[in-house]
């Protein structure tokens, strides 16, 4: 016998109920907390960008002078520079003005909350970022499981990105204006969204592509007889957001900045301003080639605005490794919008994604690997700082460029440095390029003549540039007897410094301390950093030129006990020095 039909439904009800094949309803927002949660531990590692400092003592000059930091009041070489190329000065502004309101924020919640509290904010700027792909897919489907799928997937790229710049703020304000276009609703928000934008980074020009996005989709659609009542607003609010954008230090110059920038050779040397490896397989290029593989397996039903938009992020990330987060946000938005599949995960499955975002959570948070809510300065030259100020130097300095920024934080104004992160001048970047490499080029003045020609009076040294592994070879050439001028003064595993001229309650020291030295900083930076070993492998190649068997094998010994690439050289010259000869004493 057939029951009635509401029987039926209520007998339905309570089978699926008390059957296994479905999970609580509590269950989907604890799994999206859950990711939440493993987003913000993901983002919130220690902070350690070597430009974070010049942006934090940038924000400080700000509020406290109350004026931009024009002319350069942290480097005393950016007024002795020459121009390299016309538009030189224009370039140099935009640096020092661009990201003045990202700076005096970053400076304020510093003072208030500490380092912790500034990581804490750039976890929940990048997690915001993530999130609102997750809430755009959404939208569109009404699938909970892909919108959680393209948040995870958008973090798996942008967790390289979970620095503490102004970029952040050009990550979520293009976030949140795809998410008012897409919407159609409150459009007039783009004005005042601009406004900030524009000046915190100089990246607001990718609203600009945005609104030309949905305006080009909204013409195509009234062209084809489809108009949408909010198409209106898109046009005069778009409109009105680029206008107000022009409101900052530079007006509407950035484009021509950007191409200036393309054209620079300090640039050009840079990691971040590097076009990204697309082989072997990461995060980054996964998603570009299967972004673009469904967009054109769906291309029937793929919106204007989103090959619009894929096409123009595409472009800017394959340029430059600083934009891959811009497909790496909205790739997994384009995917998860048009793969013709309904994303249901079993409950086995969604117990199982749980339970291992749970653990990692876990396992990151028992091994210190998240919510590291303090500044990495292991990294960073505090010790020399701390010895210049107990000892009052007033001279100038030579620096390496990835200390600047920190030195400028602990000196600054009071000492200016010799570079920094802010790309201010290509002839200087040259110069000091010879400095530190120790060698003249194309029959120039070599290190020492050019530190005579810059009036350096102190030198606070790394040995290394650690991504790369190339041991800058200043610290090695003063470390030569036959160099009577310069003399070691401080040594720590951060940095060295040497002065001319150290005042009388300086004494100088063993310049043979140098070695050690560098040993111990290279030391430091494989415990903490193991995934960039080549610091190892500088090493023994600088010792097996001075004939030291044994400190080259324990060096490229350690270089090959670490994560590595292919190296067939460092193998084999490891393999003749555990058979050299030991040099007779």
């Amino acid at each position: 016998m057939k029951l009635p039909s509401a029987a039926r439904h209520a007998k339905a009800r309570q089978t699926s109920q008390a059957s296994p094949a479905f999970v609580p309803r509590w269950f989907p927002p604890m799994l999206l907390g859950l990711a939440l949660l493993l987003g913000l531990g993901l983002f919130s590692r220690e902070l350690s960008d070597s430009d974070f400092w010049w942006h934090l003592k940038s924000g400080e000059w700000i509020v406290r002078t109350y004026r931009l930091p024009v002319p350069d009041p942290f480097a005393y070489t950016t007024a002795l520079a020459r121009p390299a190329y016309p538009g030189e000065e224009l370039v140099r502004h935009f640096n020092l003005t661009e990201e003045w309101l990202a700076q005096v924020s970053i400076y304020l919640i510093w003072r208030v909350t500490g380092f912790g509290g500034v990581v804490l904010l750039r976890a929940l700027l990048l997690n915001l970022f993530c999130a609102t792909a997750g809430w755009i897919v959404w939208r569109r489907r009404g699938n909970f499981y892909w919108a959680v799928a393209a948040g995870l997937a958008a973090a798996s790229v942008n967790v390289e990105f979970a620095n503490d710049r102004p970029y952040l703020a050009t990550f979520l304000s293009l976030a949140l204006t795809v998410a008012v276009l897409e919407s159609r609703r409150r459009v007039w928000l783009l004005a005042p969204l601009f406004l900030l934008w524009a000046n915190c980074h100089g990246g607001f020009f990718l609203g600009w592509v945005a609104v030309g996005a949905y305006a080009a989709e909204a013409l195509w659609l009234r062209v084809r007889g489809r108009p949408h009542p909010g198409d209106t607003g898109i046009y005069v609010w778009g409109a009105a957001a680029v206008l107000v954008s022009g409101i900052n230090p530079n007006g509407f110059r950035v484009l021509e900045i950007l191409l200036r920038y393309r054209s620079s050779g300090t640039i050009s040397v840079l990691q971040e301003w590097a076009r990204p490896q697309l082989w072997p397989p990461n995060a980054f290029s996964v998603l570009l080639v299967a972004g673009a593989a469904v967009l054109a397996w769906q291309r029937a039903k793929v919106r204007v605005a989103d090959w619009l938009l894929f096409a123009a992020f595409a472009a800017a990330a394959l340029t430059a490794v600083r934009n891959t987060a811009l497909i790496g946000w909205f790739a997994p938005i384009a995917m998860a919008s048009y793969l013709p599949w309904e994303l249901r995960p079993r409950p086995i499955v969604q117990y199982a994604a749980a339970a291992i975002g749970a653990a990692a959570l876990v396992i990151g948070v028992a091994e210190g690997r998240m919510f590291q809510l303090r500044a990495a300065e292991w990294k960073y030259p505090a010790g020399a700082a701390d010895f210049l100020l107990s000892h009052d130097i007033r001279s100038r300095l030579f620096n390496t460029w990835e200390d600047g920024g920190y030195l400028m934080w602990r000196l600054g104004p009071r000492e200016k440095v010799f570079i920094d992160g802010r790309v201010l001048s290509e002839s200087l970047f040259a110069d000091y390029a010879r400095i530190l490499y120790n060698h003249d080029a194309t029959g120039g003045k070599d290190a020492f003549a050019l530190l005579d020609q810059y009036g350096v009076e102190t030198i606070v040294l790394k040995g290394f540039e650690f991504a790369t592994g190339q041991m800058y070879l200043l610290a090695p050439g003063l470390a030569d007897p036959a160099e009577a001028q310069w003399k070691l003064v401080y040594e720590d595993p951060a940095a060295m410094v040497f002065m001319r001229n150290p005042p009388p309650d300086v004494a100088a020291l063993d310049s043979m301390r140098i070695f050690p030295s560098l040993e111990a900083e290279c030391e430091v930076h494989l415990e903490h950093e193991p995934g960039y070993p080549r610091c190892a492998r500088a090493l023994g190649q600088m010792f097996s030129k001075f004939g030291d068997w044994p400190r080259a094998r324990r060096w490229i010994g350690a270089y090959l006990d670490h994560p590595h690439g292919p190296d067939p050289e460092a193998e084999e010259q490891y393999r003749r020095l555990l058979t050299a000869i030991e040099p007779r004493p």
